[in-house]
């Protein structure tokens, strides 16, 4: 154990003893005691002080401990017994010898026994940097080992072991009688007492300095001065490092799996790798293992995380015709490497064994799982992805056999170093491949340029020309197998040439506003494409099209490479920005009128498929660290009906909140597509913060998809989908939290209903 020493003010000059004549006196052959046998203790009745007594740090200087013989001491007042060889100091007492110091209202040496007597206001330390307190100590004259009564150690982390009694060895080990632990404050930011969130009590603690662990016997956690948990067994490291053994376990009630327990067991291989096995128990289910192996390397770090039972599978519509156990679970892994300052490998892989299971167990809610992996090259103007991914669904009417597998995904792109007539050349190389179990097969090749020159007018107009070429090559098969037809292609092999040119202009004026600093900017964008057979292409990526104010001025508003937007357009729009100190408001609106009366390839209801475009708009406003509002909208260039409609809103600090969402898609797109379906909904979230460390959290989202959105289909306009509510504890070394979680929706093993959860955090706590 390290002690630290706060020495007292000295108000009076100090008289050093280890001067040149008293050298000899102090200089006695006073060895460390080699038994490390426990001494006797006494019996005791009172309760440990987890609170350091109040002494002042004193100033003054310390004699040179480096003869590991030579004992120095500092007093107000000094006594020494020639016959007996005693010496008593008083006032502002300190001694030191190798390192180790004392600090005492008195001390009484007896040089012939060795032994050391302080009493009063007492401290000690050694160089490893902790603190021990107490009323009297009695040690060897090596400083090293003794009896301390009213013992306090503050360690070097903060936390603090109190005891009645402790016994300090020679080997640094320590072992106190009625004592309490806990890494928590015992002061607050004012300075007064207050009483720890929690603490450990115990009849007899054992501080195990060579494997740096606190052992306890007949221990119990009192949490805000209640005595409610029993832990028999309970040990955990002396200081921030983790140290294996069973973690706080969690507690869970839902209608599926009834009552559930989960025990965490955590094992630290080293300092660099850990595993956590957890059992869980359920009383309607059977038992399920939950395992995370975590390690980092010289060049990176990975993890990989698992769960595995054994019990029944509820097919995802929900409809039983015979209940069948088998083995259930799911696995999941990322990590990343970094080669050199160059080469770079990340990767994250995530697969289930059925469509319920990550519902039913609680683990997440998503619909698709995704793996991926990616090789990467970053020069100083050159950029290498080599890259493939693969998608799980877990949604109710989508084939497993439709999902692609891509594999590989290379891009490579080139930037030259010199300006080509003036403006920044890119070269790009792009290559896919896509394949599916039971679906269509595509094979893509690409080689593209781009020049981009940028500059100012005299007036002030920001100004980009842009020009681009690119070659594609596509092969596919099993065409007929994509349900939509727009997204085939011809199958074999096609070819497509692809040319654009845009000219982009921005003109801002800046001027006082309001106390503040507004920027009106209008812009004018025009692009030209020669007409492309962009049927003929199969269409991988550029699918879920929607026309927003972030693809608004892109020279391709189609997402991906697969689709590109031809003809001739003009694009306008107008950007308003208004600043002051602790307020800002960002605000823009645009449209675009094609040139051309081919044609559109876009969707009906995505707002491009007329010459003019709809109307699309994005206004932020933020308010210190307090408010942040977004709205995003699309309105009809017709009517001016509101085919788009986005609100998010944060209100509040870090601990009292408001987190608002709501979101409208009316674009009548009769096509059957991938996420084009119309819907509404609305998203409630906060926290309120009250008496001190406490808050009330909670959350809802509400499906308002009427039937006139979603023909044919039971909704109501007004369906809950799920919410939670909780309270909870917060503070540097506890958490508490209770939640309630209603679900509305029944998917396959996933039933609706309530569902109960209690979690409960110490820092620095392990059996």
């Amino acid at each position: 154990m390290s002690w630290a020493l706060f020495r007292n003010s000295v108000k009076k000059r100090p008289f050093w003893l280890a001067t040149a004549s008293g050298a000899a006196l102090l200089a006695g052959p006073a060895m460390a005691q080699e038994n490390s046998d426990s001494p006797a203790v006494a019996e005791t009745v009172s309760e440990p002080d987890l609170r350091a007594p109040d002494i002042a740090p004193t100033t003054a200087d310390a004699p040179d401990p480096g003869d590991s013989q030579q004992i120095g001491f500092a007093a107000d007042n000094l006594n020494y017994d020639s016959e007996t060889e005693v010496v008593i100091a008083e006032g502002n007492v300190q001694m030191n010898r190798e390192a180790i110091g004392l600090r005492a209202d008195k001390v009484t040496w007896n040089r012939q026994s060795g032994q050391v007597v302080a009493e009063g206001n007492v401290m000690i330390r050694n160089p490893e940097g902790d603190t021990a307190y107490g009323d009297r100590i009695e040690l060897s004259d090596s400083l090293r080992d003794g009896i301390i009564d009213n013992l306090l150690v503050v360690l070097e982390n903060g936390a603090r072991l109190a005891a009645v009694k402790g016994t300090r060895f020679e080997n640094g080990n320590i072992e106190l009688e009625n004592a309490a632990y806990t890494p928590c404050p015992v002061e607050d930011a004012q300075g007064c007492a207050t009483e720890p969130s929690w603490q450990i009590r115990a009849v007899r603690v054992l501080y195990d300095r060579a494997k740096n662990k606190v052992k306890y016997k007949g221990a119990r956690v009192e949490i805000f001065g209640l005595p409610l948990i029993p832990l028999p067994g309970l040990s955990h490291p002396a200081n921030n490092e983790a140290g294996s053994g069973l973690l706080v376990p969690e507690v869970r009630i839902d209608r599926t799996n009834g009552f559930e327990i989960a025990v965490p067991y955590y094992l630290r291989f080293a300092s660099d790798r850990d595993l956590t096995i957890t059992p869980h128990v359920y009383t309607n289910a059977a038992p399920m293992l939950e395992g995370e192996f975590r390690a980092l390397t010289d060049i990176g770090s990975f993890r990989i995380k698992g769960y595995a039972t054994y019990s029944s599978v509820v097919p995802v519509s929900g409809l039983v015709t015979s209940r069948r156990d088998d083995f259930r679970g799911y696995l999941e892994s990322a990590g990343k490497f970094q080669f050199d300052p160059r080469w770079s490998l990340s990767y994250s892989g995530r697969i289930a064994t059925d469509r319920t299971f990550m519902r039913r167990y609680d683990i997440n809610r998503d619909d698709r799982m995704r793996s991926t992996f990616e090789l990467q090259r970053i020069g100083g103007q050159s950029y290498l992805s080599i890259a493939g991914w693969a998608t799980q669904t877990l949604r109710v009417n989508d084939s497993q056999g439709q999902q692609p597998i891509a594999l590989p995904v290379v891009d490579y792109r080139q930037r030259l170093d010199d300006p080509l007539l003036g403006g920044q050349f890119e070269l790009q190389l792009n290559t896919l491949a896509i394949g599916r179990t039971a679906g269509q097969d595509t094979q893509r090749a690409f080689a593209g340029a781009r020049w981009d020159l940028r500059g100012l007018t005299r007036l002030g107009q920001e100004w980009t020309l842009t020009a681009m070429v690119r070659g594609d090559v596509y092969h596919s098969d099993e065409n007929l197998l994509t349900s939509i037809p727009g997204y085939r292609g011809k199958s074999g092999w096609q070819a497509r040439g692809v040319a654009a040119v845009a000219a982009d202009m921005r003109w801002p004026f800046i001027g006082e506003f309001l106390g503040g600093t507004q920027t009106l900017t209008p812009r004018v964008q025009i692009v030209a494409t020669p007409p492309l057979k962009n049927l003929d292409i199969p269409n991988e990526d550029s699918r879920a099209f929607d026309l927003e104010d972030s693809n608004l001025f892109a020279i391709n508003r189609f997402n991906g490479y697969d689709r590109f937007e031809d003809g001739a357009r003009v694009t306008y729009g107008i950007e308003w920005n208004y600043s002051r100190p602790g307020f800002n408001i960002t605000s823009v609106i645009g449209q675009s009128y094609r040139l051309s009366d081919k044609p559109s390839l876009f969707p009906d209801g995505t707002g491009l498929t007329d010459r003019a475009s709809d109307i699309v708009g994005r206004t932020t406003i933020a308010y210190r660290d307090f408010l942040r509002l977004t709205h995003r909208f699309r309105l009809d260039k017709d009517n001016l009906a509101v085919r788009r409609n986005e609100l998010d809103a944060t209100i509040g600090g870090r601990s009292t909140y408001a987190v608002l969402g709501y979101s409208r898609l009316n674009r009548d797109i009769t096509l059957l597509g991938e996420d084009l379906q119309d819907r509404e909904e609305v998203r409630a979230g906060g926290r309120v913060a009250f008496a001190r460390n406490w808050s009330m959290f909670g959350s809802a989202v509400m499906d308002l998809t009427g039937q006139a959105d979603a023909p044919g289909s039971s909704a109501d306009g007004f369906q809950p989908i799920r919410h939670r509510l909780g309270i909870a504890y917060d503070d540097d070394c506890l958490s508490i939290a209770v939640t309630w979680r209603r679900d509305y929706i029944n998917t396959g093993d996933a039933k609706r209903g309530d569902s109960f959860a209690f979690r409960i955090a110490f820092r620095n706590l392990g059996f």
